[in-house]
């Protein structure tokens, strides 16, 4: 079952509001409002970029970032990195 791109569209409008209100409202690091809001962002996004894909053929010029590019990158991982190949 496919998802009208407005409907989408406007799921994603009112989870960015309801994620300012939750910034705006924070009561310090790691405010769980604030993370809930977050992800609801970050699925209404998806559910969003899915739907206008499936539609139109489109995507928009946005990415969502998962947590785990956030790891790898606070661990300094670049999966890009060339291997050395060390001769002796």
């Amino acid at each position: 079952m496919s998802i009208d791109p407005r409907v989408a569209l406007q799921s994603l409008t009112t989870a960015l509001e309801e994620h300012l209100i939750a910034a705006s409202n924070r009561r310090g690091d790691g405010d769980p409002a604030v993370e809930a809001a977050f992800f609801a962002v970050s699925d209404a996004f998806e559910v969003y970029e899915d739907a206008l894909y499936e539609a139109y053929s489109e995507v928009t010029p946005l990415q969502v970032f998962d947590d785990e590019e956030d790891e790898d990158d606070e661990a300094g991982i670049d999966d890009d990195e060339d291997l050395e190949i060390l001769e002796e």
